[in-house]
């Protein structure tokens, strides 16, 4: 098998509201965590358990519009992207890294009153076409959370 794959798919809720910054060229950039949670039965106390595990999430330009415009803390999203390191070096000269998900999907899951912010909030699925996103066909409702097969 010739080349390697890099594809990162979550569906998650925001754990904050996102950090939008302008480069100094005009780029846009947005940040934000997700949490995914998987649920688990605890095989010795029979408990029903869960673990949470959080994402940084980043995405650029067009997309970047998307988020900044509709995305609020609370609402469910999924995003697909790849898995990027970056390293620096602090003011003490120790290299510091961070990986986050790099998304190039992403696709609003929430219904639209959720922590909504205008009224008549669409939901879009886009792919960094942010001049025309698509309607959304299809997606999941919160009934549906516990039929994941993950």
């Amino acid at each position: 098998m010739a080349g390697s794959v890099n594809k990162v798919i979550l569906i998650g809720n925001l754990g904050k509201d996102p950090e939008i910054r302008v480069l100094e060229n005009g780029t846009k950039l947005a940040r934000f965590p997700i949490a995914t949670s998987e649920n688990y039965m605890d095989k010795t106390t029979g408990e029903r358990k869960s673990i949470t595990d959080w994402h940084n999430i980043v995405i650029w330009r067009g997309l970047a519009d998307v988020v900044e415009r509709y995305l609020t803390k609370g609402q469910k999203v999924y995003i697909e992207g790849k898995l990027k390191t970056r390293s620096w070096q602090d003011e003490a000269g120790v290299t510091k890294y961070s990986t986050e998900v790099v998304a190039d999907n992403m696709t609003m899951l929430s219904a639209k009153s959720e922590n909504s912010p205008a009224q008549n909030q669409p939901n879009y699925s886009t792919s960094d076409t942010p001049e025309k996103p698509k309607p959304m066909t299809g997606g999941l409702s919160e009934e549906d959370d516990d039929d994941l097969p993950f």
